[in-house]
């Protein structure tokens, strides 16, 4: 069996050497610095280049690099709106945004940090909280981006709720506001407490209740709701038949496919080997104890599912595992890790496989993972070599539904967001450097907020420009799926 990597020096984020070393007004100066060297002004503006990379260009090449049936599929949700579009445009984005300022103040980015990036999961203790929970882009980088991209998407969903430009602008606003008083706020805690802070689904559901109307205090009610029901249990009810005698996945395709509808021959006979080689590896990259208890499972059954909509195309599978009977499930989701969006332009990782990546970033911006997250890599069954990550397939997973928020639901949520990203970046970054650059005013929120329309004003465009590519027959799609 082999066991998990050697761990790897962390070039890309602050050096911890360096922290120490610098008190705590030298901080404060380095940021306030590199405010003087960057006004918050110059964060407003961003002008279309006429060298811009072509946005369908850009999805053209990751759909070549995806399950060939699938692809259609992942265009029809694209061009379902310009939301829809803009949470499976991240690579667009990550191209526009390397051409914006930054400070050079880096830290672990999500990568994709969009709304419905946002929602609640388990801890390891059963307690459900809100956070980050998508990091398949994640990678230190400058923490423009990320507070572009959740602002971007602030604006994005508000245009496709219709809200007016003042409704929009205000959302946009709070998100920003609560970001930078978070990053405030964090400087003045114990590195140990910044560590250790949280988000209660509970604390959620309180502060939603003061800010915003009865109708998204209810969308609320009902997130907690479900992700309290959504466990390992309930998916296995929800996904799993008896047949003949013996447990399978309920095939739906193509949205779930049991793996022995995909195979030929050939590669029916190579399936136990590959099984076997994605069980060893990943058991090798948890910690004893937990390798201990995914041991006392055995491998059951497995099947495509189809995830999201900037990932539809990847490869992504469920695994049932059983443990002291069928009454003991364990469903794990198997996803696979092409290299961050943010690559080209922030350099590549240090971690010698895409989903240990994905996982080692997590991990950073989350104060609790899930704990059986892991990664493997394999040469598959179309004898490709693959990176995937691991984790729990639901695990208290739920996320609020921002298409029935009012205007002030959109404002507290965005407010929820903005805090739980600042927390992802005061993890790994210089919180102090990053809270004196922000500054006190509301400039820093005046110019992202002002990004953030324009850069919807060409989401717009480019999503326009997707579905007369569908209507042309240049791009295929099926909506509806």
């Amino acid at each position: 069996m082999s066991g998990p990597p050697k761990a790897t020096a962390l070039p890309e984020l602050p050096d911890p050497d360096y922290l120490p070393k610098r008190t705590l007004s030298e901080r404060v100066a380095h940021g306030r610095e590199l405010r003087a060297q960057l006004p918050h002004e110059r964060q407003a503006t961003w002008t279309l280049s006429p060298t811009r990379a072509d946005p369908l260009a850009i999805l053209d090449r990751q759909s070549a690099e995806r399950i060939e049936d699938l692809v259609p599929i992942r265009y029809g949700r694209m061009a379902a709106s310009p939301f829809a579009f803009f949470r499976g445009g991240a690579a667009i984005m990550a191209a526009d945004l390397a051409g914006t300022p930054t400070s050079g103040l880096r830290a672990q980015l999500c990568g994709d940090a969009h709304l419905l990036n946002f929602g609640m999961f388990d801890t390891p203790e059963r307690s459900l909280v809100f956070g980050l929970n998508d990091f398949d882009e994640t990678l230190p980088g400058p923490i423009e981006w990320d507070v572009k991209r959740l602002a971007a998407s602030v604006e994005v969903a508000a245009r496709d709720l219709q809200f007016g430009r003042t409704e929009r602008h205000a959302a946009v606003l709070a998100t920003v506001r609560s970001y930078r008083a978070a990053m405030a706020g964090f400087a003045a805690l114990r590195n140990v407490e910044v560590w250790t802070r949280r988000l209660p689904a509970k604390t959620l559901e309180r502060q939603m209740a003061i800010a915003a109307d009865h109708q998204t205090q209810r969308e609320v009610r009902k997130a907690i709701r479900k992700a309290l029901s959504r466990d390992s249990l309930t998916a296995f009810e929800r996904l799993i038949e008896a047949h003949d005698g013996a447990l399978r996945f309920r095939a739906a395709p193509p949205l779930v496919v049991p793996v022995e509808a995909l195979l030929d021959q050939h590669e029916r006979e190579r399936y136990v080997e590959v099984m076997s080689s994605f069980l060893e590896q990943y058991r090798g990259s948890l910690p004893p104890h937990l390798r201990y208890l995914v041991e006392s499972y055995r491998f059951a059954r497995m099947a495509r599912k189809v995830v999201g909509v900037g990932s539809v195309g990847t490869r992504a599978w469920v695994v049932l595992l059983i443990g002291r009977d069928a009454s003991d499930p364990l469903l794990l989701q198997l996803k696979e890790a092409k290299p961050s969006v943010l690559e080209p332009y922030a350099g590549p990782s240090v971690y010698e496989t895409q989903g240990r990546r994905v996982v080692e970033g997590q991990r950073f911006m989350q104060t609790a993972s899930d704990p059986l997250l892991g990664w493997y890599r394999l040469r598959a069954l179309d004898d490709q070599m693959h990176d995937f990550y691991v984790r729990q397939l639901w695990d208290g997973k739920s996320s609020i539904d921002v298409a029935r928020l009012s205007p002030a639901g959109l404002v507290a949520y965005g407010e929820a967001c903005g805090w739980t990203l600042a927390r992802g970046h005061a993890r790994s970054g210089d919180r102090i450097a990053l809270a004196a650059f922000l500054g006190e005013d509301a400039a820093f929120d005046d110019a992202i907020a002002a990004f953030a329309a324009t850069y919807a004003d060409v989401n717009e465009s480019d999503h326009r420009r997707l579905v007369a590519a569908i209507a042309s027959g240049r791009v295929p799609a099926v909506s509806g799926v």
